[in-house]
């Protein structure tokens, strides 16, 4: 028990210095990878995604709570957005959808007493370049990083938040609602509706350090094949 305790406080001292994967140097200009911004990440092969074209269902309509389904390789989940008190987390994530960046991207980042995290790698372990500026922190909101919530990753800086995304298996608030430790939380934008069972599957996979960036990765893929609006 007391092992565990230890692990749960590690990831989330992690998740508040970063949430993620870093590289390159923070602001104080030490090598670190978790006090990085997306800018001062290292290089990525991968070219950005192209920018949503115009269709029927734009991402900036003004339907207050959208609906979108992720398709994984472990099930479907279905999120309920909250336009109204996360507009520019829902506007941003939205766009990533209609580009269709998310497909074919993994759940890089598992801890099953705390979150999974996915919207950064590709299956061969490769980073995907967010194509939007990083987004405005939004955790003032008055939404709760409650079990079954959908959030914003980011980096230490509280407005770095681009692609990356968290689904909270447990209930966070204590630990990540603002104004947390450092006078900033983390952005929820939505909750599952439809397809806990299978947040649950995800969060109980067997996971290993791959490497210096990729902690806590489920040791066979977990791969978002897909998300779209329903």
């Amino acid at each position: 028990m007391a092992s565990l305790t230890r692990l749960t406080l590690i990831a989330v001292f992690a998740l508040s210095l970063g949430c993620g994967d870093g590289g390159g140097k923070g602001k104080t200009g030490k090598a670190s990878d978790e006090s990085a911004t997306p800018e001062t990440a290292e290089p990525v092969t991968e070219k950005p995604a192209p920018k949503p074209a115009k269709k029927t269902k734009r991402p900036d309509d003004d339907d207050p709570t959208p609906r979108v389904e992720m398709k994984t390789s472990m099930g479907l989940i279905v999120l309920e957005l909250d336009r109204r008190r996360a507009p520019i987390a829902v506007e941003n994530f939205l766009h990533y959808v209609e580009a269709k960046y998310y497909d074919r991207t993994l759940f890089h980042r598992v801890i099953k007493t705390f979150m999974i995290q996915g919207g950064r790698y590709t299956p061969e372990k490769k980073k995907k370049k967010p194509f939007r500026d990083p987004i405005r922190n939004e955790s003032a909101d008055g939404l709760t990083n409650a079990r079954g919530t959908i959030a914003m990753a980011r980096f230490s800086d509280p407005d770095s938040a681009t692609a990356q995304f968290f689904i909270n298996v447990v209930d966070n608030g204590s630990r990540l609602d603002y104004p947390n430790m450092n006078g900033h939380g983390y952005t929820v934008f939505g909750r599952v509706t439809e397809g806990m069972d299978v947040v649950d599957k995800i969060r109980d996979v067997k996971t290993a350090r791959l490497s210096e960036r990729l902690k806590y990765c489920p040791v066979e893929d977990v791969v978002i094949e897909s998300v779209r609006r329903r």
